[in-house]
């Protein structure tokens, strides 16, 4: 019992770093050259959730602007709202499913130490 509060817990955790990250892109999608993170979940040996960060190295919309007497090129950020926002729902969803497990198991301990008193 205490190993599925374990992997809930630490899904928690996992899919808070993942909504973390897709803020931050949201965050940044207008800045140049900015790189958007993405977050891989795996399970580990004890059933816990991993959450592995890893930066997406795609280019951004090129293009080209004036300064001055010289025309210099940019390149817009990479991130894509198309993505970031569906992905963040997803992410809220399982984090309310996790805290709906927790609820259950300390409802569920709360009955226990009731029958047992």
């Amino acid at each position: 019992m205490i190993s599925a509060v374990n992997s809930t817990i630490s899904a928690l955790q996992a899919y808070k770093t993942q909504m973390d990250v897709a803020s931050n892109n949201v965050a940044n999608i207008n800045t140049e050259n900015f790189k958007k993170s993405r977050v891989n979940l795996k399970e580990g040996k004890n059933g816990d959730v991993q959450a592995t960060v890893r930066k997406d190295n795609t280019p951004g919309h090129r293009y080209q602007e004036l300064e001055g007497d010289q025309i210099i090129e940019k390149e817009t950020s990479n991130v894509d709202l198309a993505e970031e926002f569906p992905q963040m729902m997803l992410t809220q969803h399982a984090y309310e499913a996790n805290m709906k497990v927790l609820r259950a198991h300390d409802q569920l301990l709360g009955t226990t130490l009731d029958i047992l008193a």
